[in-house]
């Protein structure tokens, strides 16, 4: 055979299906021994990629992880997978772990990139970033027993705690609860929320904890504003102003992401507290509060899960786990003077 053989070539060679001859090579403890041992002598046969498999059959490891990268947004959030991406490979560089990146246009382009990636042996498991209701990712992997975590909950009820797919995710209830409070014990009376359309398992769960710290404080569902805005600084300026407009008694607002923060801050030239969520450079920048991911903490729980699944039992107190954020408080001085400023 002159060209490099296949996973194809040595599925042919061994007598058994492409995914077999995957799985061997990603989590051998899942096939048979007696076809484990023919697949891999028709690896040794035909010499496919020969070094890169003995490691994965020595080891179950390539030490190397997949990534999908994100597309770019227009929201000032949007920089957020950037940063864990960045924190991740720094991360694993540590652990002795090479990160791979991919692209892919949707859900289907990207399952299609794990067939494409995980056929070539290029990596052994996969990151996942993004999850939304009823993703058909994790429905994938989890039907062809590959090894993976999610940065995100599955935001579905039937697989929610399921041990097959082991997850990291912000606690952004949690987050935004903490931000409503601080606003409450500034002295604010009237705490508006600004968030994404219902339907978003991120952003529901943000706006239940404005909802849990309002009713901790006793003031009534009928006493509570909020407006929705899609993640875009226009979008966000305009629905607080809407807001704004029809209920001049808000005294402060607590935002979905930092986005839509500025929006808002914008729409109040500055006047308005406001605290946003992700901690972004711009909130940094501009000095208004809010809340910090913890994406050294989301990063490293990763890591560690990526690890161990396969190898930890559907008992595992770890499997699914929420990282508390922390919210970071900074004077509105400057981002009053800032934004009024000609």
């Amino acid at each position: 055979m002159n060209r490099q053989p296949t996973i194809v070539d040595v599925a042919l060679e061994a007598g058994v299906s492409r995914q077999t001859v995957s799985n061997v090579l990603n989590t051998p403890t899942m096939v048979r021994e007696d076809t484990r041992h023919r697949v891999e002598a028709a690896i040794e046969r035909l010499g496919y990629r020969t070094h890169a498999s003995a490691r994965r059959l020595r080891t179950q490891r390539s030490s190397t992880i997949g990534v999908r990268l994100e597309p770019s947004t227009n929201g000032v959030s949007g920089a957020l997978l950037d940063r864990f991406l960045h924190t991740l490979t720094e991360q694993a560089e540590g652990q002795g772990l090479r990160v791979v990146l991919y692209t892919a246009r949707d859900a289907e382009h990207e399952i299609a990139q794990f067939s494409r990636l995980i056929d070539g042996a290029d990596i052994d498991g996969l990151i996942l970033t993004s999850t939304f209701y009823g993703d058909p990712r994790t429905e994938w992997l989890v039907a062809h027993n590959q090894r993976f975590v999610t940065f995100g909950r599955p935001w579905g009820i039937s697989d929610l705690e399921d041990p097959q797919h082991f997850w990291v995710d912000v606690d952004g209830r949690a987050g935004v609860r903490q931000a409503t409070e601080h606003l409450l014990a500034e002295g604010a009376k009237t705490v508006a929320f600004l968030g994404w359309p219902r339907g978003s398992g991120t952003g529901d769960e943000r706006r239940h904890g404005w909802e849990q710290a309002l009713t901790d404080a006793g003031i009534p569902e009928d006493a509570r504003l909020e407006a929705e805005t899609v993640e875009s600084i226009p979008a966000a300026r305009a629905a607080a102003v809407r807001l704004l407009n029809a209920h001049p008694e808000i005294d402060a607002l607590v935002a979905v992401s930092d986005t839509a923060a500025l929006g808002a801050l914008i729409a109040s030239d500055g006047a308005l507290p406001v605290v946003g969520f992700d901690n972004t450079a711009v909130a940094e920048s501009i000095g208004f509060s809010s809340v910090d991911q913890r994406l050294d903490v989301v990063a490293g729980d990763i890591l560690r899960l990526l690890n161990e699944v396969g190898t930890t039992s559907s008992a595992h107190p770890d499997a699914h786990t929420l990282v508390t954020p922390r919210l970071v408080t900074r004077p509105r001085t400057g981002a009053l003077e800032l934004l009024r400023r000609p």
